[in-house]
């Protein structure tokens, strides 16, 4: 990966519909060099996926929280049985597992306060593998998911 891969992939995450041509000019490429470079950085993985980015308030989700998951029991079935349900819920939009007292750490959205009692109370605390949930509620967001370093070193 060079120089030009790095400002390749960095434009393509401000702005995943660029064409060709766009970027091309954005680096002193022809449109076809452009081309080739973002399909051989899809071919090697470097791009996983092109996705939109919503809005969700504009779509009715007014409460953001990061739920915390201590497991009961750190068994391989317990934890297979837990990720099964987590990848049920599309409330449940990230998840981490962690070191230190919690598990798994997890970003979910709902419409109001009662969905996510209902999703804590109702569909996580009565899973037979887990033994304790913690929530905190986003009251905003100061720095949106921002691109990933192109350029660390």
């Amino acid at each position: 990966m060079d120089e030009i891969d790095r400002k390749l992939l960095k434009a393509l995450q401000q702005n995943a519909q660029m064409t060709a041509q766009e970027l091309g000019e954005h680096l002193n490429l022809s449109a076809s060099q452009a081309g080739r470079r973002r399909q051989r950085l899809e071919d090697q993985g470097y791009i996983h996926a092109y996705a939109a980015r919503l809005d969700p308030a504009r779509l009715g989700l007014q409460v953001q929280a990061f739920v915390q998951v201590e497991m009961e029991s750190q068994s391989p079935e317990s934890a297979r049985a837990f990720l099964r349900l987590v990848k049920l819920r599309g409330e449940i939009t990230s998840v981490w597992t962690l070191t230190g007292n919690s598990d798994y750490l997890m970003r979910v959205y709902c419409s109001d306060l009662a969905a996510l009692n209902v999703l804590i109370h109702e569909v996580l605390l009565p899973h037979p593998s887990v033994a304790r949930v913690q929530s905190q509620i986003v009251l905003d967001q100061v720095k949106q998911d921002a691109p990933l370093p192109t350029d660390h070193g």
